[in-house]
């Protein structure tokens, strides 16, 4: 697709908040280079139809498992709950090769853009073979995210994780577990191998230890080391507290609960996101939003998976930043994360607009500024909003879209939120000053869907 290097908006949700007679300009790298206010349109400039909303950083992925959606929303057991789901989760991964892990990224991908989604932290544990053995081609698996990611457009953070144990103390991997293994110097080569890939295509390598439970402590800190030793600023995500049995055998194995454990053991900080993190002390929570980590909210999944729900009045006490991902994708839209989130917080303090603040009191205006800010240092790029040196990541609310039609440019993004009935109110999204989206619709929808279905089938086909 053709675009600007230059467009103005009649509105704009800036970092401060809402602006009217926006200009942005950018270079040919993408990055912003001028945001001003009050202006005019210039003759021969492109116009937006609509408001202009900066993209949103989705801060947690695991592409794959967007491949047997629908599929495990059955009982299996008397009691279902994450653990049985995994079980499951383990036989698709089983199954999934590198031209079928990339088909399924890449339609993901699309549908990310196409919800709002401008870049995405992919959490990439599937690393070997069906039986467990590294391909003989080199990091094929970590090597087909990418590619999908570059095809369909959407920015990059590849976090391959770091995966030895089945349970804390050291206990042995499972079989399920197999492909997911790495020795950490293994890992640290891979880290190594992906870097200059992940440079070529604009994006960005951090490292994920998957777990306290999956990463001895030894290890963890030799990881951590190795990745200094390659790039100090490279970010970090872990799954933390996610489930009340985790809690209860980290205590059991080291007398701390997951969290507290690890501020106690690891360097954390602003480079860290704390994934889920659902199960925490009051204490734990103060502490680990003061830390300055990112906690990395996925309300969709964690509803779907029974997880339970975030402290967040803890954590916006210790002035913790947050951001959203998909997840397990279950639901692949980043408004609807947003609505989720405020909804189970309204229904545990039975208070409505309950992130709004002082500053903003449009309780939507307030989540997507401050989703985008925390995603945006989770992912360790500069796609953090509408400033200068940013990369010009932004989506077009459709102001012909039924439920934002004739409404004031905050009311619109409220309607996009809140009252759209899941129904795409996006018209365009720009990635890196190029347009993806147009219409509501990506380039590659079509051909990227039929061949998601063709996997889909065929893993519902090998079950």
């Amino acid at each position: 697709m053709n675009h600007p290097s230059t467009l103005w908006a009649a509105d704009a949700l800036l970092p401060e908040g809402w602006a009217r007679g926006v200009t942005l300009s950018w270079d040919g790298q993408g990055r912003l280079t001028r945001v001003s206010s009050g202006t005019a349109p210039e003759p021969g400039q492109g116009q937006a139809a609509g408001p202009l909303v900066p993209g949103m950083p989705n801060l947690h992925s695991h592409a794959f498992q967007r491949g047997f959606c629908g599929l495990t929303e059955y009982r299996a057991q008397a009691a279902d709950s994450f653990w049985s789901w995994r079980e499951l989760m383990y036989r698709c991964a089983g199954r999934i090769d590198p031209e079928q892990a990339e088909a399924i990224a890449t339609w993901l991908y699309v549908e990310m853009l196409e919800a709002g989604y401008t870049s995405v932290c992919e959490f990439h544990y599937l690393h070997h073979d069906a039986d467990g053995r590294p391909y003989a081609q080199g990091p094929e698996m970590a090597l087909a995210i990418l590619r999908a990611a570059e095809r369909a457009g959407i920015g990059m953070t590849l976090l391959p994780v770091l995966y030895q144990s089945s349970g804390f103390g050291g206990a042995a991997a499972n079989e399920g577990q197999r492909r997911f293994l790495h020795d950490t110097d293994g890992m640290l080569r891979l880290l190594y191998a992906l870097k200059p890939v992940c440079d070529a295509q604009g994006g960005r390598l951090g490292l994920a230890p998957h777990s306290l439970r999956a990463v001895p402590p030894a290890s963890l800190a030799e990881a951590l080391a190795g990745l200094d030793a390659l790039d100090p600023t490279a970010p970090i995500h872990i799954h933390i507290a996610e489930q009340v049995k985790e809690v209860e055998d980290c205590i059991a194995w080291s007398g701390l609960p997951p969290v507290r454990w690890l501020l106690e053991h690891a360097p954390v900080g602003p480079r860290w996101c704390l994934v889920h993190a659902t199960h925490m002390t009051s204490d734990e929570t103060l502490d680990a939003a003061r830390s300055g980590a990112v906690a990395g909210l996925c309300p969709t999944t964690e509803a779907n998976l029974g997880d339970g729900l975030f402290d967040m009045a803890n954590w916006r006490a210790g002035d913790g930043r947050w951001g959203v991902g998909s997840d397990s994708h279950s639901t692949v839209n980043a408004a609807e994360e947003l609505q989720w989130l405020e909804y189970g917080l309204r229904l545990t303090t039975r208070q409505r607009n309950v992130m709004a603040d002082a500053a903003q009191p449009h309780v939507a205006t307030a989540m997507t500024l401050a989703a985008v800010a925390g995603g945006a240092q989770a992912a360790g790029r500069a796609v953090a909003g509408f400033a200068v040196g940013q990369q010009a990541d932004f989506l077009e609310l459709d102001p012909g879209h039924v439920a934002l039609a004739g409404l004031p440019a905050q009311d619109m993004l409220s309607a996009h939120v809140f009252g759209s009935h899941r129904t795409s109110a996006i018209g365009k999204v720009w990635v890196a000053g190029r347009l993806r989206v147009q219409e509501g619709r990506h380039a590659l929808r079509d051909s990227a869907a039929a061949a998601f279905v063709e996997v889909r089938r065929a893993l519902v086909t090998d079950r």
